[in-house]
């Protein structure tokens, strides 16, 4: 009996090492120099043209630089995609539009054109400029515009400084800012937005005395300003050229 579980034990014994053996044929055995387990956001691909490279992502898991083919964007920054799109224009100017055609013109010459940051630029500007107007501050007033435009300030300035005028403003905020027109003339692109603001204003004479205005009557204004850039210069600058008041 015994003979006969110990002969069992040797067989079953021997099956399982030839078991173990083609296994280790079959799976092989780690030597050291194995390729790693392959990262998705590695980005290398080399020699395997059926593997598309994922984008890197910083340490903070935002996209790298190789996430523009996900976004429709070209390796020359060229958002094409939305570009493509009847809507990208969305909240600014209505497809089909007079304004929207003109946008386009814009920013087949500029494809870093951005309608939205323009805007939100252009609301800056708005209040930069009234508030340097209305303290006399030329040095501010010059770089945002153009060279017609700041000598109509400088010289309402010089006669507001002559009769020892002086304006006490104090700017509330905007409440809206609109694109109203946009054309294309050759490289020189102009973009028209109507500002409606609220503020409070006064002016006095040289003896603090308030000759017209309110110091603490909020007033409702509206203002349709024209920006002007040339598109051929490496300035992204725009200048206002030109101020006029809501009908």
């Amino acid at each position: 009996m015994d003979d006969g579980l110990n002969l069992l034990n040797i067989i079953l014994l021997a099956i399982a090492v030839g078991v173990f053996l083609k296994l280790r044929s079959v799976l092989g055995r780690r030597t050291g120099h194995e390729r790693p387990p392959y990262d998705p956001y590695s980005g290398d691909a080399a020699g395997n043209d059926k593997v598309v490279t994922l984008p890197k992502r910083h340490r903070d898991g935002t996209p790298g630089e190789a996430d523009g083919a996900a976004r429709g964007i070209d390796a020359a920054g060229d958002p094409f995609a939305e570009a493509l799109s009847p809507n990208r224009w969305r909240g600014i100017a209505e497809p089909g539009t007079p304004l929207a055609a003109s946008l386009d013109a814009i920013a087949a010459n500029d494809r870093y054109f951005d309608a939205e940051a323009f805007l939100s630029g252009a609301r800056a500007a708005y209040e930069m400029i009234v508030t340097a107007y209305a303290a006399g501050d030329r040095e501010t007033l010059k770089p945002l515009l153009n060279d017609e435009v700041y000598r109509g300030f400088d010289d309402a300035l010089s006669a507001r400084e002559k009769d020892g005028l002086t304006v006490e403003q104090s700017f509330i905020g905007i409440e809206k800012a609109a694109l109203k027109g946009a054309t294309l003339d050759g490289s020189r692109a102009r973009l028209t937005i109507a500002f409606r603001s609220t503020l409070t204003s006064c002016t006095k004479n040289a003896d603090s005395v308030v000759i017209e205005g309110d110091p603490v009557t909020v007033r409702e204004v509206t203002d349709i300003w024209t920006f002007e850039r040339d598109l051929k210069n490496r300035d992204p600058n725009w200048k206002l050229v030109a101020t006029g008041a809501s009908d």
